[in-house]
């Protein structure tokens, strides 16, 4: 019940887009946009992203599209050349990670445009396709001053398995009942790896990039949730993202992130809780309880009934009370997760492209992948965690995702 009332604020988000209406966006306002693209080994994908900013709504004029190859031994560069985009190669063996590739990339164009050239910059990963309007949408969000802001984070391969669709069905989840009740509360929505966008005051402050923690996204939020800057959502701009398929590299990536949550905590936490206090910030403490509470409740919840369980046997106590109190405490959290992964597959059912079949036990599954994030939390505390890349085979175009059914 711990966990359960710990997230009882974000079942209240749940109402939150029902009851109350958003303010609509301005349109018509044009700024000059640079696309920001770090990619590893992706000569896979990239060409369907590239070819997804072509077929922008946006005038193209517009936009400049910036590919950084990182330690590439494959042809990313070379096809994004052929692509009419700006390619900058980097080889830095010491230096690993997206952090450093965006830092690379961002003085590279300031050196060349200088920093008042852009209005916006665009961050992207090399496996994403864009809706048509993204850039369009994004900018519209852009002008109703926001000058950082994420958007709708959907799946090029939600149906594959449970492991696509756990990744899908939560990130769903974040934008209808984390960040869009966030953005209609006023408060702070959180960025989420890829997709998002800040404004040429941001890139000032910033002079490269400078976030080289292993979860950067998480890193860059709370930093300038901190600083007082409001995170906003283009909830009309969606962006199509590829999930790891197999076990193995999900729990390589979902480590690096618990990995970066601590590491944030460590770095942020006292200036984020004395934001909370000193200045009764609600997007500090909602940032707070999102980085870390599910990590500390599972970790403490495993601890706690593991340790009963050991002291139990060894003085010969019943440890039946011990397992029943553990079955409870895993029931709870598969019954809550399940509720909040219901609620998303129902809503957000034209937006799933997958099978009606694949929709309804994938979302029963949910829990599953969500509850291995215990393991994988408590391995991370105590393993050296490095970045390493994940693999993307998904080359798909926006045509070919949005027919899958």
């Amino acid at each position: 019940m711990t966990f359960f009332f710990c997230y009882l604020y974000q079942f209240i988000y749940i109402v939150i887009p029902f009851i109350k209406k958003e303010r609509p966006a301005p349109s018509g306002g044009r700024n000059r946009v640079a696309v920001l693209i770090s990619a590893r080994n992706e000569a896979t994908v990239i060409k369907n992203l590239l070819d997804s900013i072509k077929a922008q709504t946006y005038p193209a004029e517009l936009i400049d599209v910036y590919v950084v190859a990182d330690n590439c031994t494959d042809s990313t560069a070379e096809i994004a050349k052929s692509c009419g985009v700006n390619v900058y190669k980097r080889f830095d063996d010491i230096n690993i990670g997206k952090g450093y590739a965006l830092d690379f990339l961002i003085r590279r164009i300031r050196e060349k445009k200088g920093e008042n050239y852009y209005d916006s910059y665009l961050v992207l990963d090399a496996d994403n396709v864009l809706d048509t309007r993204y850039i369009e949408e994004m900018n519209n969000t852009f002008c109703d001053g926001y000058e950082i802001l994420t958007s709708y984070r959907n799946s090029k391969n939600y149906g594959d398995n449970w492991i696509t669709a756990g990744y899908g069905l939560w990130f769903l989840r974040e934008t209808k009942y984390l960040n869009y009740p966030r953005h209609l509360l006023g408060a702070s929505c959180a960025i989420s790896g890829t997709g998002f966008m800040f404004g040429k005051r941001v890139a000032k402050e910033l002079g490269g990039w400078g976030y080289y923690l292993l979860t950067e996204d998480i890193e860059f939020t709370v930093d300038h949730v901190i600083s007082g800057y409001k995170i906003g959502l283009a909830r009309k701009a969606i962006l199509f993202d590829e999930q790891p398929s197999t076990f193995s590299q999900s729990v390589r990536q979902r480590m690096r992130w618990a990995k970066g949550y601590f590491q944030v905590m460590c770095h942020y936490g006292k200036r984020l809780l004395g934001a909370v206090t000193e200045k009764g910030s609600y997007s500090c403490l909602d940032m707070a309880l999102n980085i870390m509470p599910a990590m500390v409740l599972s970790f403490a919840m495993v601890v706690i009934n593991v340790t009963a369980l050991i002291t139990g046997l060894l003085v010969g106590e019943p440890v039946m009370p011990v397992l029943v109190s553990a079955g409870e405490g895993v029931r709870s959290m598969y019954m809550t997760l399940l509720i909040i992964g219901g609620i998303t597959t129902i809503t957000e059912w034209k937006n799933i492209y997958a099978s009606p079949l694949k929709k309804i036990f994938y979302t029963f599954t949910f829990p599953l992948f969500m509850m291995t994030y215990v393991p994988i939390t408590i391995a991370a505390l105590f393993k050296n965690v490095e970045w390493k890349p994940i693999v993307h085979t998904e080359a798909k175009s926006l045509g070919e995702i949005t027919s899958e059914i």
